[in-house]
């Protein structure tokens, strides 16, 4: 191709959109069932994008191991539904609301706490991941062992 630009893959762009649909959804309405206070704790989107983090984590861990890359796990679950329903757009409007209402503590913490709390998630999906592959080795028998 000209300019070494990829051809489109529609099926991974498809997969893409319809993971994307789904997390955004399920964002969209766990926001609205759970609004936060005007400058206060954004507890639902805090709560998503630390599911989110943890499950992307465990998603592409997993994939990596388990699954080939020309698969649509990846687009679809990875890319498209923990991509949307994730969300730092949002956190960067809640904090701005925090520090309007004058609760710029509040906003810091918010922030260390998404950080530190992602960070701290994103290890321990991957460590569980890396655990579970460790277990099922060991317990596999000796045979299927040696035929990887």
């Amino acid at each position: 191709m000209r300019d070494g630009l990829r051809r489109i893959d529609w099926l991974e762009l498809g997969a893409i959109a319809l993971g994307g649909a789904a997390g955004a959804l399920a964002r969209v309405g766990l926001g609205q069932a759970f609004p936060p206070a005007p400058g206060g704790w954004p507890w639902a989107t805090f709560s998503i994008n630390l599911t989110g983090a943890f499950a992307l984590v465990l998603l592409v861990t997993y994939l990596q191991r388990h699954r080939p890359l020309a698969t649509l796990h990846h687009p679809l679950l990875a890319t498209g539904l923990c991509g949307t329903f994730t969300t730092f757009s949002t956190m960067q409007l809640e904090v701005l609301g925090m520090i309007d209402h004058n609760r710029d503590g509040l906003a810091l913490a918010y922030v260390a706490a998404s950080v530190a709390g992602g960070c701290l998630l994103v290890s321990i999906a991957s460590a569980a991941v890396r655990r579970t592959r460790v277990l099922v080795t060991a317990n596999a028998p000796a045979a299927s062992r040696d035929a990887r």
